[in-house]
């Protein structure tokens, strides 16, 4: 993702399951977005309830997007026969704050790594296609305080440059917090100090 982009792809909401057969096993793959890593846990949890006769439970993550976190999970199976191979398509999609799951119900003959590897792949593959996949803008998020005499001044910048008022309290004075592009983060608050009656500060 290039440092000029101020946009990203992602999912909304869990994908349709996806499975892939070879010989007797059953693969079955789930996408999931993410906002943090320390939702990971529970879907994979929730997993293990659905398949309890499962085998393997293999996955594969990315958060963030100037500088991404990743992690790739074999769970038992040969090394990066699975985990990476996910990881693979999430990359190949170019999403970003998504978990993609596989889970293998063994069928009694053994696929040998490239097997596997196609198998995980395959299954990765089918459940991002069936994923409803988003352009997402890359948000920074400013505080703007001022007194209520200045609020026409404040409304009427905020309508020019289309900005999103994310939240507003009213109290001795005006605190709102605003959502802006991040590719035009930096004209935006040039822009509220040269009205002087504003504080803007970056959340």
């Amino acid at each position: 993702m290039s440092n000029n982009s101020d946009t990203y792809l992602t999912i909304d909401e869990p994908s349709k399951e996806a499975i892939f057969k070879d010989k007797g096993s059953k693969f079955i793959a789930y996408a999931f977005p993410l906002t943090s890593e320390n939702e990971v846990n529970s879907h994979i949890q929730f997993l293990k309830n659905e398949h309890h006769k499962a085998r393997h439970w293999c996955y594969a993550w990315r958060i963030g997007v100037d500088s991404p976190k990743y992690r790739a999970n074999d769970d038992g199976e040969p090394n990066n026969s699975a985990g990476q191979p996910i990881y693979g398509q999430i990359l190949s999609f170019k999403l970003t704050n998504i978990l993609v799951v596989v889970v293998r119900y063994f069928g009694g003959t053994k696929l040998g790594v490239g097997g596997l590897i196609n198998a995980y792949k395959t299954a990765a593959n089918l459940t991002l296609q069936n994923s409803k996949i988003l352009n997402k803008t890359i948000d920074i998020y400013y505080n703007l305080k001022f007194d209520y005499i200045d609020m026409n001044k404040v409304m009427r910048l905020v309508k020019e440059k289309k900005l999103k008022i994310k939240s507003q309290t009213m109290d001795l004075d005006c605190n709102y917090t605003i959502s802006v592009r991040k590719n035009d983060a930096i004209q935006v608050k040039r822009a509220f100090e040269n009205l002087r009656c504003v504080k803007i500060s970056e959340i």
